[in-house]
């Protein structure tokens, strides 16, 4: 099933030219505003390596924040460990849960402050990541999260803050950007300021060994479509093309391997750690590619997605991914060709017109749906719902996304009915 477009009345020309001047804006700003990187410790171990140099920082009390999961198998204790052998007192905040809302951030927030925390450690996947993001901003600006969101709105610094990636997908540890939801609304308040990249963060493959197929599938996914709206963006520099296309190569190399390890089969434990840590990498390289090139409406969509239905982030990128490209593919095709190539879908020799490789690298990516096991299709979803969450997806992208391709409201609820299960 595809998108037809032909009876739809195209976005107000006046409007579109105003989104184009706000993201003009934007990639002024990219260029001229300084976006930091953390201190970079890779490969096995670098978690423990990192810690050990922030506890050599004497910093005062640590907060962690993680999930209840990291918390059971164990993973933070050689952590907790370190610390306590270093004489660091930490505090252990594992209230964290999937597209983590106000709630999360205010419980931490109300632990780091009881115990007088100085600095914030983050250790998980993205959810993690974001909500020790914004602890550490609200720690040292008066405000509430609300106030927070936005462009530039962390006036004072956040408390020094560490990060450890569980997950190979959000590359949230070199971002400037925070997302939580507001519980009321259900609307993701994306909070984007250079001063929330960490100080220090940690690619350690080894914690990555053991993670289940299916979120090694979604954080993999959500990676891969980082590179591919980074790649895709009218913001796209030289730069960012080097870091997108280098992680599209290195998960399309990768993930299989690791989806296929998290399923219990054995290619020995070396192969599994060197899977895995060229994951952390790519998702790191994403990360930098989005951090100045940004997204588009597959992001903006997979949060309204979320926000509305708890589905998780990877997979509603995944899901939307295919329909998206069909749709802006007059606008991007000689760059989905590049995609192809380095995908490995180009075969020795071949020639092959534009278009045909171009769909060979759409069809490719829905091809990894079905090995993935991620469905095509949302059962959430409700048709009486998607007014609402195309109205979202398009104000979140218009206002921030410089996408390559503008669609109005009625194609956006098209396309997102595409996601509706077939009955």
């Amino acid at each position: 099933m595809t998108l037809s477009l032909s009876p739809l009345r195209p976005l107000n020309r006046v409007k579109i030219k105003g989104y184009q001047t706000l993201m003009l804006g934007l990639k002024t700003l990219a260029k001229v505003l300084p976006l930091p990187k953390p201190t970079l410790y890779s490969g096995p171990g670098a978690s423990l390596q990192m810690c050990q140099v922030v506890a050599q920082m004497q910093l005062g009390t640590l907060l962690i924040v993680t999930d209840k999961q990291l918390v059971s198998i164990g993973l933070i204790d050689p952590l907790l460990k370190l610390f306590e052998d270093q004489g660091v007192t930490c505090v252990v905040y594992e209230g964290v849960e999937p597209d983590p809302t106000y709630e999360h951030v205010e419980q931490g927030w109300a632990l780091l402050k009881a115990h007088e925390c100085k600095a914030v450690l983050a250790v998980g996947g993205g959810s993690s990541i974001d909500t020790a993001k914004v602890i550490a901003a609200l720690a040292t600006n008066a405000k509430p999260i609300r106030k927070l969101a936005g462009y530039m709105n962390v006036f004072n610094a956040p408390l020094p803050l560490f990060v450890i990636p569980t997950t190979a997908g959000t590359g949230s540890e070199v971002t400037v950007a925070a997302v939580v939801s507001d519980p009321k609304t259900h609307q993701k308040t994306p909070i984007l300021d250079p001063k929330l990249v960490p100080m220090m963060a940690a690619l350690d493959g080894a914690l990555m060994t053991g993670m289940p197929a299916a979120v090694t599938a979604a954080t993999g996914m959500d990676a891969l479509t980082h590179a591919i709206e980074a790649y895709l963006s009218v913001n796209a520099s030289d730069e960012t093309d080097r870091y997108a296309l280098l992680a599209t190569s290195m998960i399309m190399s990768h993930l299989e391997a690791a989806y296929q390890e998290g399923r219990g089969e054995d290619h020995g434990e070396d192969h599994d750690v060197e899977t895995r840590q060229a994951l952390a990498q790519a998702a790191y390289f994403a990360g930098l590619a989005f951090t100045k090139a940004s997204l588009g409406y597959v992001h903006a969509i997979a949060h309204n997605l979320s926000a509305l239905y708890q589905t998780p982030h990877g997979v509603a990128n995944a899901v939307v991914l295919p329909h998206l490209l069909r749709f802006s593919k007059p606008a991007v095709l000689d760059r989905l060709v590049a995609l192809a190539e380095v995908s490995g879908l180009l075969r020795a020799g071949e020639r092959t017109a534009p278009e045909v490789l171009a769909d060979r690298f759409i069809d490719h990516l829905e091809q990894m749906l079905d090995r993935f096991d991620i469905p095509r299709h949302l059962k959430a979803l409700k048709t009486e719902d998607i007014p609402r969450i195309a109205k979202g997806a398009l104000k979140e992208a218009h206002l921030n996304y410089p996408v390559p391709k503008y669609m109005n409201q009625k194609e956006c609820e098209a396309l997102v009915r595409l996601l509706l299960v077939e009955e």
